[in-house]
């Protein structure tokens, strides 16, 4: 079974404008309420992809009660541990430019902590755990690392897609796949990454310490997945781009739900590249049509190394 894991969910309230004006009324031509938070995408995504999951994290109140109730909705099983807190709301503004005002994440206790690490304990051999979003710095970072040891020992597939400290204390655990951007790897390395060739060079060092895949995804410039015996890079498809949230979630689920079917890398690759740029091209997450559609021009091409 396939788990993902958010922390701090959230609605997202996403509101399209055609002009927006700070400091006065604004009227919204239309609006969406979506279940936010990297986990809650890539479980969302992989549904539409045939690929069941079950939903792990944090939710309070009614907002976490509208999260839960919508993801049911979908076909997809959850398992959330309940807060005192209500959780957050993050509004997306979209006009001519797009303007964001995310809520803060709740205070997660330890008893709280406890009951999530109780649940991954009984994770088996095969499962998957993926570990996706911001991690709040009132957990240690400790817990984390516990996560990780117990997917490890149990043979568990250890999926992280995060950044900051959490995501330079966790790369060293041996993780099955992580999915940085240029600018969160060169922070690992304390450089900084302007082509391929260099994101290949770091992503290889990543390999060389332990962890399985490293995708890096680069905007425009399509992605790169490094493995120990692969070094390829994807230009991404095409399109009119409507919407980035949610794609990088994406692009981790076609991976795992391509991976799952077949355990060829490459392929999942570039099932995942499809599926990034499908939800980029959509106001929602991608379709299974849309990713189909789409796979044929995402075109995979081996990269060299290089610092320079």
């Amino acid at each position: 079974m396939i788990y993902t894991c958010t922390i701090t969910p959230s609605i997202d309230y996403t509101t399209y404008l055609s002009d927006f004006h700070t400091g006065t009324l604004n009227r919204s031509n239309e609006v969406f309420y979506y279940p936010g938070g990297k986990g809650i995408n890539v479980s969302r995504v992989l549904k539409r992809l045939d690929v069941d999951s079950i939903a792990l994290g944090f939710a309070g109140g009614f907002t976490g009660n509208y999260i839960q109730q919508f993801l049911l909705k979908e076909g997809i099983e959850t398992d959330f541990i309940q807060t005192d807190e209500i959780t957050r709301i993050n509004v997306k503004i979209k006009a001519q430019e797009e303007t964001e005002l995310n809520g803060p994440g709740p205070v997660i206790n330890a008893q709280q902590q406890s009951a999530l690490m109780n649940k991954i304990k009984t994770l088996k051999t095969g499962d998957w755990f993926v570990l996706a979003g911001s991690l709040p710095e009132s957990i240690p970072q400790t817990f984390f690392m516990e996560i990780a040891s117990i997917c490890n020992e149990q043979d568990v597939h250890f999926v992280l897609d995060t950044s900051g400290p959490a995501l330079k204390d966790l790369v060293h655990t041996q993780p099955f796949l992580i999915k940085p951007n240029e600018h969160e790897l060169g922070e690992l390395f304390d450089t900084i990454i302007v082509n391929k060739q260099q994101a290949s060079h770091y992503a290889k060092r990543l390999v060389n310490q332990g962890v399985q895949h490293v995708i890096v995804s680069m905007g425009e410039e399509g992605a790169l997945l490094v493995t120990k015996d692969l070094v390829v890079s994807a230009k991404a498809p095409q399109g009119k781009v409507v919407n980035t949230v949610g794609s990088g979630d994406s692009l981790i689920s076609g991976f795992i739900a391509s991976y799952t079917k077949d355990k060829d890398a490459e392929k999942a690759f570039r099932y995942g590249v499809a599926s990034g740029s499908a939800t980029a091209f959509r106001s929602d997450l991608c379709e299974k049509s849309d990713v189909e559609e789409l796979l044929e021009q995402v075109l995979l091409t081996p990269t060299e190394q290089d610092v320079t």
